[in-house]
């Protein structure tokens, strides 16, 4: 299975968060990402977005994709921003379906801290990366593509869970 992954600047946060970022080049066009996503990935694919745009992100994908959250029991308390932003919406198309019931079930959320200091905002922590992947139901010599490779986290993650699944497959 080939899958990706993305983690673009969130609508209206690229001049914000990364204009000094050598990968992003400006807002991202949402519309053209879940077309890339869906030519090129039909296996499946994940795609993180903001609660504040879950609305219009949603809206350009199809009926059938999922809507998973990565919940955050320590996120960054703003000051005069109440309630907190402590949530992120990831949507979910694809996957490994169906899967047998000797399989662990996956939830539809995740508890995980932010990350800090890792060098951009909004790196993903292991704990996320490893839901994600396994939400997608990714084995053994299944293919993932992280489509903005930012801090590079998800790759490292990516490599980190191929590693496990090699461990147990020889156990």
């Amino acid at each position: 299975m080939r899958v990706a992954y993305a983690d673009p600047p969130y609508p209206g946060q690229a001049a914000k968060h990364y204009v000094d970022h050598p990968d992003y080049a400006g807002e991202v066009d949402h519309a053209a990402l879940i077309g890339r996503l869906l030519r090129e990935f039909p296996d499946g694919w994940a795609l993180s977005t903001a609660s504040t745009t879950l609305r219009e992100v949603i809206a350009l994908c199809p009926p059938v994709v999922r809507v998973g959250a990565w919940v955050k029991p320590f996120a960054s308390f703003k000051p005069n921003v109440n309630p907190a932003y402590a949530w992120e919406p990831v949507i979910f198309y694809g996957g490994r379906q169906p899967r047998p019931r000797t399989e662990a079930t996956v939830r539809d959320w995740c508890a995980a801290p932010i990350t800090l200091q890792r060098g951009l905002t909004g790196a993903k922590p292991e704990a996320v990366c490893f839901w994600v992947f396994a939400f997608l139901g990714l084995q053994a010599g299944d293919e993932l593509v992280d489509l903005f490779p930012g801090t590079g986290a998800v790759t490292r993650a990516w490599q980190r869970w191929q590693q496990q699944l090699f461990r147990k497959s020889v156990a």
